[in-house]
């Protein structure tokens, strides 16, 4: 939303009231993903060929500060990038369904009479993280003289992905710091919710 805000579309107290969920959910969300390639880069750190051709490339999942597009617009996760290079235990359970912009309904369905529409939630959830990618680490990773490996160039040396174990652990420990921040986060404000709804 450009501009100033008008009366009309300022939140609601009571959507103010819940937008604290929506930001730590969508911080919850933003850290789960991280983990999840972490996981991938960790599973592919010794994958010297991929589908695409070439050793498996670390991944990077790209965030930013969300401006009143909560979780990510249309982002879809599943499919941002190529799954060339993954493993079967990586890519268990991605989805293959398309992405639905936010704002926009699935086809075929019907919202309940009386529910908020999506541009209506959009509009109660302002801040928080948003994720808009997941790009890939463009630099090389080692050569290792192997002749025996199948991979080997003519001069016996193969190419390794640029995902280093130690570094992702590094990453993980991170991603799990501000998961479980957002999570006391969430349980915080769902605790001061509970509590004024008894006065």
């Amino acid at each position: 939303m450009t501009g100033p805000i008008r009366p009309s579309d300022a939140p609601s107290p009571q959507r103010r009231l819940f937008s604290t969920l929506g930001i730590a959910a969508s911080g919850l969300s933003a850290q789960r993903l991280r983990m999840e390639t972490i996981a991938m880069n960790v599973a592919n750190a010794e994958t010297t060929r991929t589908e695409a051709g070439g050793p498996y490339r670390r991944r990077v999942v790209e965030m930013e500060a969300n401006d009143g597009t909560p979780f990510g617009g249309a982002f879809d996760a599943a499919n941002a990038v190529p799954a060339a290079g993954a493993t079967a235990g990586a890519t268990a359970g991605a989805s293959s369904a398309p992405s639905v912009p936010f704002g926009s309904t699935v086809p075929g369905a019907s919202a309940a009479p009386g529910a908020p529409s999506a541009s209506d939630a959009a509009a109660a959830i302002v801040g928080g993280v948003r994720v808009t990618g997941i790009t890939e680490d463009p630099t090389e990773g080692p050569l290792v003289y192997e002749p025996g490996h199948p991979d080997a160039n003519a001069d016996g040396y193969v190419r390794y992905p640029n995902v280093r174990v130690t570094d992702e652990m590094v990453d993980l420990m991170d991603a799990r710091r501000l998961y479980e921040a957002n999570a006391t986060l969430f349980q915080a404000a769902k605790s001061m919710l509970r509590h004024a709804i008894d006065i």
